[in-house]
């Protein structure tokens, strides 16, 4: 069996009388691809982040690789291995690709003798970089992005899906354990969706765990194992995507079926 990396347990979250997250359990096991699909306003972006630590539930506890990270700031969590994207990429515009993807590198081998004892199990992770080590590790994060060919351009000459692209780079910089995807494929074409997968598979087949959140139903339903369906922030259904596809709540809540 699937060891659990994360484990979410009854988290609530509410913005004055409103809950946006009502008792929400669910476990992603390490290596899998997990999706979350509901409508706009059920809860997913306030769960994932609760998870990154960039809010704090009301209720509930976040456990991932055995550490109980609820108390946890964010920086904190993206050094256990927690790493995510955002919907919208804010690049630093006055930077190369690489200065970009360099940034999140630098930071994270940086382990501060504070968080020691946060140190993640696989110490491969850690240790100090030399300037030119760092930029070669973050020209082959780029290059498996297929961004290496401008590395040294400005991250402003980048179209739609290559900003995408420097997206994931900079959360793979990071050398996250789980990938939190948030809507990385919004206002794509059809064929860059299909490169964007592509990438994802390839990031899953070296064992990195990602959990996705995407209104691309054809993108979800592809990429994912396990489907799991919030609405009003609570969990309507999970199972595999066939299943979660057919399911009559999904459908109607969903779908609009």
């Amino acid at each position: 069996m699937t060891a659990v990396l994360l484990d979410v347990r009854s988290v609530s979250k509410h913005f004055g009388g409103f809950a946006a997250l009502t008792d929400v359990s669910l476990g992603v096991g390490a290596g899998e691809r997990l999706g979350i699909i509901g409508p706009n306003g059920s809860g997913k972006t306030t769960l994932i982040n609760c998870i990154c630590g960039a809010l704090r539930g009301h209720r509930g506890t976040i456990v991932f690789d055995g550490h109980d990270v609820t108390g946890l700031a964010p920086y904190q969590r993206t050094r256990l291995g927690i790493a995510r994207s955002f919907q919208i990429p804010r690049p630093f515009a006055s930077m190369s690709l690489v200065e970009n993807v360099a940034v999140p590198l630098e930071y994270v081998v940086r382990q501060d003798l504070t968080d020691r004892d946060l140190a993640p199990r696989d110490s491969k992770r850690w240790g100090p970089l030399a300037a030119a080590d760092i930029r070669a590790e973050a020209l082959a994060i780029l290059d498996q992005m297929g961004l290496q060919a401008g590395a040294d351009a400005p991250a402003t000459t980048l179209t739609q899906v290559g900003l995408r692209k420097l997206e994931l780079a900079r959360a793979m910089a990071a050398r996250p354990r789980l990938l939190i995807l948030d809507e990385v494929m919004a206002g794509l074409s059809s064929t860059e969706v299909d490169e964007v997968l592509a990438l994802l598979f390839t990031l899953s087949g070296r064992g990195v765990t990602i959990l996705m959140i995407e209104h691309i139903m054809r993108a979800i339903m592809r990429f994912s194992e396990r489907v799991v369906c919030l609405d009003a922030g609570r969990v309507m259904a999970e199972g595999p995507p066939a299943a979660i596809a057919g399911d009559p709540m999904v459908r109607r809540i969903y779908l609009g079926a």
